[in-house]
């Protein structure tokens, strides 16, 4: 019976240790924040320039649009020979050529997508020189030159084949590569779901195990409710963990200051417990 109650520490003595578990496990989680975002910054950063340059290329696909409506605009006055492709068309396909050259910098699929970035600038090129030609040709030049704008895909089965079509379809094709490629920057390495899954929800679980085993204490022992705050820093400590899981990771301003609370409420939450022993009642 003596060795059997020796080895059963102490309430007091149990709950300082769960106290420094669960703080453990707060700090471990801000370890790991800083490591990962510290990481995982540059590819974060390179995720968010293909980011924009997928933007950049649907807003050279909208201004393809308007380059067609342009054509349709002239074509439909009948004297394209004399007006010639108009202002409008020339500063749509302006505002093509600059976005695809924006987009660029964010290029994120390598040489596949730079190949790629060139046939759709080459097939802007083929656009403009046809609807040049078309001051010449009239009508047949104009549809010549729409066509390119705005042909639909060749079809593999049920399946389009991308880059076979016009002008806007190769910009819809491009743009989908590029997002594909954002897609796997933000799911590998640093950013890989199984890689963070397990380091943000082992501390998580583990704090769990600490935070019920003081639900426990608490309550046969002491016949008290454990702390809300216990429950408060255990939440905040698991939206860090999980945000971090996520394409969306959270900034150090937001994720620390909350980490900080979740570590403040925890070792509040034990106080009033600890302090019975501290100050008995008469």
């Amino acid at each position: 019976m003596t060795r059997a109650r020796l080895r059963v520490p102490h309430p007091v003595v149990a709950l300082r240790r769960l106290r420094a578990g669960v703080l453990g496990t707060v700090a471990v989680t801000a370890l790991l924040y800083l490591v990962v975002a510290d990481r995982a910054g540059e590819q974060i950063a390179a995720a968010d320039r293909t980011g924009a340059a997928v933007r950049h290329i649907r807003e050279a696909y909208d201004q393809a649009g308007k380059a067609n409506d342009a054509l349709d605009a002239v074509s439909g006055i009948g004297a394209i020979g004399l007006t010639g492709t108009g202002d409008d068309f020339a500063n749509a396909t302006a505002r093509v050529r600059s976005h695809l050259t924006s987009a660029t910098e964010g290029n994120a699929a390598g040489e596949r997508g730079l190949s790629h970035i060139q046939f759709v600038q080459g097939q802007l090129a083929t656009c403009v020189q046809l609807a040049n030609t078309a001051v010449l040709d009239g009508a047949p030049g104009v549809a010549r030159a729409r066509d390119a704008l705005d042909d639909a895909p060749e079809y593999d089965g049920s399946r389009p084949v991308p880059f076979t079509g016009g002008l806007r379809q190769s910009l819809r094709d491009l743009a989908l590569l590029e997002d594909r490629a954002r897609k796997d920057q933000l799911r590998s390495g640093w950013r890989d779901p199984g890689l963070l899954w397990p380091l943000f929800t082992g501390p998580l679980v583990v704090m769990l195990l600490l935070v019920g085993v003081t639900g426990r204490i608490v309550v046969r022992r002491f016949r008290r409710y454990p702390s809300p705050a216990l429950g408060v820093a255990v939440l905040a400590t698991a939206a860090v963990g999980v945000a971090m899981c996520t394409t969306a990771p959270p900034t150090a301003a937001i994720a620390l200051p909350v980490l900080a609370a979740a570590g403040a409420l925890a070792y509040l939450a034990y106080r009033p417990r600890l302090a019975e022993y501290r100050f008995p009642r008469p």
